[in-house]
C-alpha cells in the first residue's frame, strides 16, 4: 500500500514552472494507474510530452489551465517561458496547438475589445446600417445571422496586430483530469490551494489499483454526460438534448449505479428546462426516464398539474418502498390527489408541531439567526449558531477513521476530502461493523476521547461533515456536558440512514443550559420574515419531537421604525 498524501505531490510555489510539475505529476499518475484505459493517442501524448522543450511544455500547461481553447498570442507572455513564438513552434509541429485557427462570429466576440472589433467588422457593420456606436452586444446581435461561416483572425481581419492559437489537445488533457480525480470540478488549481495552505488533505493508504473508473466505456459516459449539460447550460434545446442521450456511447457504462444516478440528474434538469419551455409531454417522458426519486416526484407534479390527476394517482400507487425525502413529497401529492379524485383520505402522520417563539426585534443588518443569538444568550444559558456544523461535526470527528478508511473505490487521488462512494446505496453497507464501533463508545463514554484526539490532530483538514470555523473546543465541551450521548447517537444513526441527504437541515441554534440538576440543551430553528420550513428541516424536526428531544422554532419580526 502507498500512503500519498496531498502536501508531498504538489510543486513549491518558489518553482516560477510549478505548475508543469504538477500536470506532469498528474500524468504520470494517470500512466500508472488508467494504462489500460487510455487509447494510443493519449498514450503517445503521455510518450510525447516529456521530450518537448521545457518552455513548449511550460506554454501548453498555461494554456490548458486557462478558460477556452482559443488564446491570443500576445496574451500567452510569461517570465519563465520567454519567446512565445520558439515556445510555440514544437507544440504547432506535434499538432497540439493550430495556428490562426478558424472561429465562429461567437469566438470573435470573445477574443477581440469593442474597438477592434469596430475595425475588423467595418463593412459587415456598414453593409448592416449598424451605428459605430452600437455596444458589443447590440453589434453580435446585429451581425450573427450574416456572419455564419466561421474563418481565421487573418481572414476575419487582415490587418490584425495579433492571431489567435488553439489547443487541439483540451479535450484529451480533460480527460486526463477526469480519470485523476473521478470529476472535473476539481482542476489543476487543486495542487496550488494545497502548496498555499488554503487546503490540505487526509493521507489515506491506498495502492495503484485504486482508481475512479474501471473501464474507458465509463470515462467516455461520464465526458457524454458532462458535456450534454453543458450545452443545456449553454441553452441548446433539452428536448433535442434528451434525445441526443439515448444514444449515448455505452449502454454497459449505464449499468455502473455510480454514472446511471448522473444520468438521472441530467434528464431531470433536461426536463425541468422542457416544463419551462412549455414542453409538457417531452418533460413527463424525461422524467419518466430519470426513473425514481426526484424524477419520479417532479413527473406527477406536473401530471397533477396537467389536471391527470387519475393517471398521476396510478402511477404514485405504484411506487414501491421508498426514502424518507421522497416519502414525503409522496404523501402529500397523496392527499391532494385522492382529494380531486374523491377518495377517501388516507390518514397522515402528524407533522412536528414543536415550540414555538415569537420574537420582534430592532433591525440591525447582520443575520437574522445572529440577531436572535444576540437576544437569547447570556452566561448562564449561552446560543451558538451552528446550523449542520456541530451535530454533524461531532459525527464527522467521531467517525472520522471510517470515512477515511481505504475501502476500494472510496480513495484514488490525494486531493479527496470525503470518499467518492459517499452517496451510494451500499456507502453505509460496506462499513457497517465500523461505524457500529463508532457508535458503541457513545454507549460507555469513549467517544469523548476520540473526538478530542481527532480535533486536535485533524483540524484544519478538509473533510465532509467538519465546519472548522464553527466548531470551537470551548463548543464541543458544553455539548459534552449538556447533549446526551443517547441524543448524539440517535443523531449520527440518522445521518447514516441517508448520509448526504441527512447532513443539511438541522437547527440554527443551540442554546445550553448546564444549571441545575440535569444539564440540557434546546435546539432552535430561525424563521425570519416571509422565511418557510424547507423539508429537510421539517423531517429533522419531526425526527427531534418524536424522540422527545427539545426543540423550537423561532419566528422573528422587525420592529417599525419610529
Amino acid at each position: 500500500m502507498n500512503s500519498t498524501s496531498a502536501d508531498r505531490v504538489s510543486a513549491s510555489l518558489d518553482d516560477p514552472r510549478y505548475y508543469l510539475s504538477n500536470f506532469q505529476f498528474v500524468l504520470d499518475w494517470v500512466a500508472a494507474r488508467h494504462h489500460d484505459l487510455l487509447d494510443d493517442a493519449e498514450l503517445a501524448f503521455l510518450r510525447d510530452f516529456p521530450q518537448l522543450p521545457v518552455a513548449s511544455r511550460a506554454l501548453l500547461v498555461r494554456m490548458v489551465m486557462r478558460r477556452g481553447e482559443v488564446f491570443r498570442r500576445s496574451r500567452l507572455d510569461y517570465a519563465e517561458i520567454g519567446d512565445t513564438t520558439a515556445a510555440l513552434a514544437p507544440l504547432q509541429h506535434a499538432g497540439w496547438v493550430e495556428a490562426d485557427p478558424e472561429c465562429e462570429l461567437s469566438e470573435l466576440f470573445r477574443q477581440l475589445r469593442l474597438p477592434e472589433l469596430r475595425q475588423a467588422l467595418a463593412d459587415e457593420m456598414a453593409a448592416a446600417g449598424v451605428s459605430r456606436s452600437a455596444s458589443k452586444a447590440s453589434l453580435h446581435e446585429a451581425l450573427q445571422a450574416r456572419l455564419t461561416r466561421p474563418r481565421p483572425l487573418s481572414e476575419w481581419w487582415p490587418q490584425a496586430p495579433d492571431r489567435l492559437v488553439r489547443v487541439t489537445v483540451m479535450p484529451l488533457c480533460d480527460r486526463l483530469r477526469l480519470m485523476f480525480f473521478g470529476n472535473l470540478r476539481q482542476d489543476w488549481a487543486e495542487f496550488v490551494l494545497t502548496e498555499l495552505g488554503m487546503q490540505r488533505f487526509e493521507s489515506v493508504a491506498f495502492d495503484a489499483a485504486s482508481r475512479a473508473f474501471g473501464r474507458r466505456a465509463e470515462v467516455d459516459e461520464y465526458l457524454f454526460l458532462h458535456r450534454l449539460r453543458e450545452r443545456l447550460d449553454a441553452g441548446e434545446n433539452p428536448v433535442v438534448l434528451g434525445e441526443t442521450l439515448a444514444e449515448s456511447p455505452s449502454a454497459e457504462a449505464s449499468a455502473n449505479a455510480w454514472l446511471a444516478s448522473r444520468r438521472a440528474r441530467l434528464l431531470v434538469h433536461l426536463g425541468r428546462e422542457a416544463e419551462r419551455q412549455g414542453e409538457t409531454q417531452a418533460a413527463l417522458g424525461l422524467y419518466a426516464r430519470a426513473g425514481d426519486g426526484e424524477g419520479r416526484i417532479r413527473r406527477l407534479r406536473l401530471l397533477e398539474r396537467c389536471g391527470e390527476h387519475a393517471r398521476a394517482h396510478a402511477l404514485l400507487e405504484q411506487a414501491g418502498e421508498v426514502g424518507e425525502r421522497e416519502a414525503q413529497a409522496l404523501a402529500r401529492l397523496r392527499t391532494r390527489l385522492r382529494r380531486r379524485l374523491g377518495l377517501t383520505a388516507e390518514p397522515t402522520p402528524r407533522e412536528a408541531s414543536p415550540e414555538r417563539l415569537d420574537l420582534t426585534l430592532p433591525p440591525t443588518g447582520e443575520r437574522v439567526e445572529l440577531a436572535v443569538v444576540a437576544h437569547l444568550s447570556s452566561p448562564e444559558a449561552p446560543v451558538y449558531y451552528v446550523e449542520n456544523a456541530l451535530i454533524g461535526g461531532l459525527f464527522g470527528l467521531l467517525c472520522w477513521e471510517v470515512l477515511f478508511a481505504p475501502l476500494p473505490g472510496a480513495f484514488f487521488h490525494p486531493f479527496q476530502s470525503a470518499p467518492a462512494d459517499l452517496g451510494r446505496e451500499d456507502f453505509v453497507a460496506r462499513r457497517r461493523e465500523r461505524f457500529e464501533a463508532c457508535l458503541a463508545e457513545l454507549d460507555d463514554g469513549r467517544y469523548r476521547h476520540t473526538i478530542a484526539r481527532h480535533w486536535q490532530t485533524k483540524q484544519g483538514l478538509s473533510a465532509t461533515f467538519l465546519h472548522w470555523e464553527r466548531l470551537s473546543w470551548p463548543l464541543i465541551e458544553q455539548a459534552f456536558d449538556c447533549l446526551p450521548a443517547a441524543h448524539l447517537r440517535a443523531c449520527f444513526e440518522r445521518i447514516l440512514a441517508d448520509p448526504r441527504g441527512n447532513r443539511s437541515g438541522l437547527p440554527d441554534l443551540i442554546q445550553f443550559l448546564p444549571d441545575g440538576p440535569a444539564p440540557h440543551y434546546r435546539l432552535i430553528e430561525v424563521k425570519g420574515p416571509g422565511d418557510r420550513l424547507q423539508d429537510n428541516q421539517r423531517r429533522w424536526l419531526s425526527f427531534f419531537q418524536a424522540r422527545r428531544m427539545p426543540v423550537a422554532v423561532c419566528h422573528v419580526g422587525w420592529q417599525e421604525a419610529p
